[in-house]
């Protein structure tokens, strides 16, 4: 059997990730798991050393696009200068008249200058079809690109996807139940004008220990929540990509919020900021309420142990100290 080629800058991140783990760099050492997950690469360790397999589904080409099978498949825009205002990402499974709606918000507030990634993730059937549907596609002035999966890949995936295809200097993370009442994407551009501020938004949580956490009012807080999370695409290309193997969305937010804030040694944290008076309306969030109760605990369980095994011990993260 021909065994698969292991593309160099994996093979490269796989060696300084046993460094970073032999100096006990942990930090680092799961920043470059991330890097090498998010090439659709699997790695196992095995004392010092380490073995690689592909862990991604294969790309799908069909009449007119593909389906890809990893984030790290989608054509990048990354590398390109970032162009208008902002890029607003939404994740599309089910449930098409909840994009319907975010979509067609969008298309009514946001300013020139704004375009829309939708990524399809494994969409379902009734959503499919409303995509390939003209009705669901803003007008010229709103560019909207759909992206599709071969596979559901999950939250994390589905975003570093929409990140990757993200055109604007600022990027914009919504969730499909959150509708625009008026423009509410200018607000959150001037605020990332602050260089010190580094996640903005509208809905703030902040915690006295990083194991418990709360909603806060306007102002600094210790992480935006991910129904609206603003952020630069600067700051994400040398931050990230996000870690998918958060592929339930919830706590993914806290940990990139934290992830963007984190100053490094010897640097002060930046700045998550809730803003106040964003017209935005929140509707019922599917992705918490399709879930029977004890599988969403889980997997949120799940989720939360990435955060405290990266973040558990920085106290210098909160505003606040318990």
């Amino acid at each position: 059997m021909t065994r698969p080629h292991i593309p160099d800058e994996v093979l490269t991140a796989a060696h300084e990730r046993s460094r970073a783990r032999a100096e006990r760099e942990w930090a680092e050492a799961d920043r470059l798991r991330t890097v090498i997950e998010a090439a659709g690469w699997r790695i196992v360790d095995r004392g010092t050393d380490f073995a690689l397999s592909p862990a991604a589904p294969p790309d799908v080409p069909e009449e007119g696009r593909v389906r890809y099978g990893s984030s790290a498949s989608v054509p990048s825009r990354l590398d390109e200068p970032a162009v208008g205002l902002a890029t607003v990402v939404l994740i599309a499974t089910d449930h098409p008249d909840d994009l319907d709606r975010a979509v067609g918000s969008i298309t009514r507030h946001a300013p020139d200058g704004t375009s829309v990634v939708i990524v399809a993730d494994e969409a379902g059937s009734d959503q499919a079809a409303a995509l390939e549907a003209d009705g669901v596609l803003a007008g010229e002035r709103i560019p909207v690109e759909v992206v599709w999966t071969s596979a559901r890949l999950g939250h994390g995936a589905a975003t570093n996807i929409g990140i990757r295809r993200a055109s604007g200097p600022v990027v914009v993370l919504m969730d499909t139940s959150i509708e625009l009442t008026g423009d509410a994407i200018s607000p959150l551009v001037d605020a990332l004008a602050d260089e010190s501020v580094a996640v903005v938004g509208g809905w703030g949580i902040a915690s006295p220990d990083l194991r418990h956490f709360e909603d806060a009012p306007a102002g600094d807080v210790d992480a935006i929540e991910g129904y609206c999370q603003a952020f630069r695409r600067a700051d994400a290309i040398v931050r990230g990509p996000l870690d998918e193997r958060f592929r339930f969305y919830r706590n993914l937010d806290i940990w990139w919020s934290l992830v963007l804030r984190d100053g490094g040694e010897g640097e002060p944290p930046r700045r998550a900021v809730r803003l106040d008076g964003l017209p935005l309306a929140r509707h019922e969030h599917r992705g918490w309420t399709s879930l029977p109760d004890d599988e969403r605990d889980r997997q949120s369980k799940r989720n939360f142990y990435r955060i405290i095994d990266r973040f558990g011990a920085r106290r210098d993260l909160l505003t606040r100290q318990g």
